[in-house]
């Protein structure tokens, strides 16, 4: 039975979603910034090290941005910080301690799953907070040219390039989930 405007009993009301949007995109960010960070930390002094950078930098603007929103918002933060504090350093990490084209997959792996989600987002705004929706189409934007950046850089040369791609996504598609709620 659906009530009105379409709406199912326990669905989110437009602010518990914009909460939920908000909440997982910073627990995204940050986990975003720790594998770069993880990743630099391997990488750093190679010839891949502004490549990082870059995209370390634009995750860090995504994150600010999203730290703001939820402190203007009034929107805690996952519960699960610390563990996208460790689990994120340790993804990025120890890609690139596989090889250059590993972390390159990571990135890959990690966008495309970002690409999806923001632009269930995107979606799911339709006309609503023009200015959240337009925050979404930037980043998801960025991340796809860290995605492209990836592909440039050998990912799909990287061993295991199927097998590791496909277990990244899921644990970045199952970090979504368990963020939106936690």
């Amino acid at each position: 039975m659906t009530s009105a405007k379409g709406k199912m009993p326990g669905d989110l009301n437009h602010d518990q979603m914009i909460e939920r949007m908000i909440r997982v995109d910073q627990a995204g960010e940050y986990g975003a910034v720790r594998i770069y960070k993880g990743q630099l930390a391997v990488l750093g002094k190679g010839d891949k090290k502004e490549l990082l950078q870059h995209m370390l930098e634009q995750e860090e603007v995504h994150l600010d941005t999203f730290n703001q929103l939820a402190v203007k918002k009034r929107v805690r933060p996952t519960i699960l910080t610390p563990i996208w504090h460790m689990a994120g350093f340790a993804l990025g990490a120890g890609t690139a301690l596989l090889g250059e084209k590993a972390a390159m997959a990571c990135t890959v792996a990690v966008e495309e799953a970002i690409d999806g989600h923001y632009q269930e987002q995107i979606d799911e705004l339709g006309d609503e907070e023009p200015d959240l929706k337009e925050t979404f189409i930037k980043f998801r934007e960025e991340e796809l040219e860290h995605r492209d950046i990836g592909y440039a850089n050998g990912a799909e040369q990287a061993p295991g390039y199927g097998l590791l791609s496909t277990a990244i996504k899921t644990g970045s598609k199952l970090a979504i989930w368990v963020s939106e709620r936690f």
